[in-house]
């Protein structure tokens, strides 16, 4: 009979074990599984508003599936990762750890639920159908080689760090202000992307006008065996992973100037093949995208519910009981 250990905080043997899972799943599916916010909320032990789900079933020494919910912005953000050798059971385990996961979020007074699928299926479709999710979101990721045909005009130079943080978390919180998983950023979340293997201040490209951040964009590698949707490639990739513009500065042409300055970037360290993702919804950026050449290669889409509190919980209740649990390492 399968058993389900929820987390409220993840010591380093959790992580362990579902970093095996999540390993798994990248080499059976040919990209890595959670996103990047989720990924670091997990690996940091589980910040406020984290619930990680472990599925287990007897005669196994490993979690048979993952999921997580994360407290974002404005929202929770929940995923689901089954391991390849258990999808068979994707109609029971799934149902199970959707249910457990949005109890979760009914527990601590309710909200928004966006869950983010790669390349949906229609298994997926109706697994948000039972759980009352309806699809509202859908990211598209591009692609194109490199080099560019174009280069910036533009001068940018590199980030440096405690130097340029307050202006930078200033600028990437006014131009995403209404985003759930970039906007809102504190010195903590920026810290934690710091600290990451993958980080290189060369690649982190700040553009100033009239004396202050204009604009900026942070590229990012993703190494041969490690590609953002591609574990297998030979040829690292190369990422526009944030690129955005002060709103005082829009109507100036500088979102095409910082990509390409990104994209020579990626071009003269060596890189090849150029991604980045965009929401479906922004026409404008799109279309931008496209005339820089980029082409869609895979979508995502968010299954997105409304959750009630839990009946009878009070707001006060709800602080104290996620306190409760966060203090146990459960719920």
């Amino acid at each position: 009979m399968r058993s389900l250990e929820i987390k409220r905080d993840m010591g380093d043997d959790d992580i362990a074990q579902v970093t095996h899972l999540l390993d798994a799943a990248a080499r059976a599916d040919g990209r890595r599984p959670l996103s990047d916010h989720l990924y670091l909320d997990l690996v940091s032990g589980g910040l406020d508003g984290f619930a990680g789900l472990l599925a287990f079933e007897p005669g196994h020494d490993h979690p048979v599936a993952y999921a997580q919910v994360s407290k974002g912005n404005a929202s929770h953000a929940f995923e689901l990762v089954v391991h390849p050798h258990h999808r068979y059971e994707m109609a029971t385990i799934g149902p199970e750890l959707m249910d457990a996961a949005l109890d979760v979020v009914r527990g601590e007074g309710g909200g928004l639920v966006n869950w983010w699928v790669f390349e949906p299926t229609s298994a997926h479709s109706e697994l948000a159908r039972s759980a009352a999710m309806e699809q509202t979101r859908t990211l598209y990721q591009m692609r194109r080689t490199l080099p560019s045909e174009r280069h910036a005009t533009i001068t940018t130079r590199a980030f440096v760090a405690g130097a340029d943080d307050e202006a930078w978390l200033h600028v990437n919180n006014r131009a995403f202000a209404d985003h759930d998983e970039q906007g809102g950023w504190t010195a903590e979340t920026f810290g934690q992307r710091q600290h990451e293997d993958w980080f290189d201040p060369a690649g982190f490209h700040m553009y100033e006008r009239d004396g202050r951040l204009a604009g900026f964009c942070w590229t990012k590698v993703h190494r041969a065996g490690h590609s953002a949707s591609d574990p297998s490639r030979e040829g690292d990739d190369g990422e526009i992973y944030v690129i955005a513009v002060d709103p005082d500065f829009h109507g100036l042409g500088l979102g095409s100037e910082l990509t390409l300055a990104g994209l020579d970037h990626l071009a003269a360290s060596g890189i090849t093949s150029a991604l980045l993702y965009v929401d479906a919804a922004n026409e404008g950026a799109v279309a931008m995208y496209r005339k820089l050449g980029f082409e869609v290669a895979a979508t995502n889409a968010a299954f997105t519910a409304d959750v009630a509190p839990r009946p009878g919980l009070t707001a006060a209740a709800s602080t104290t009981a996620a306190a409760t649990a966060t203090e146990r390492g459960d719920t």
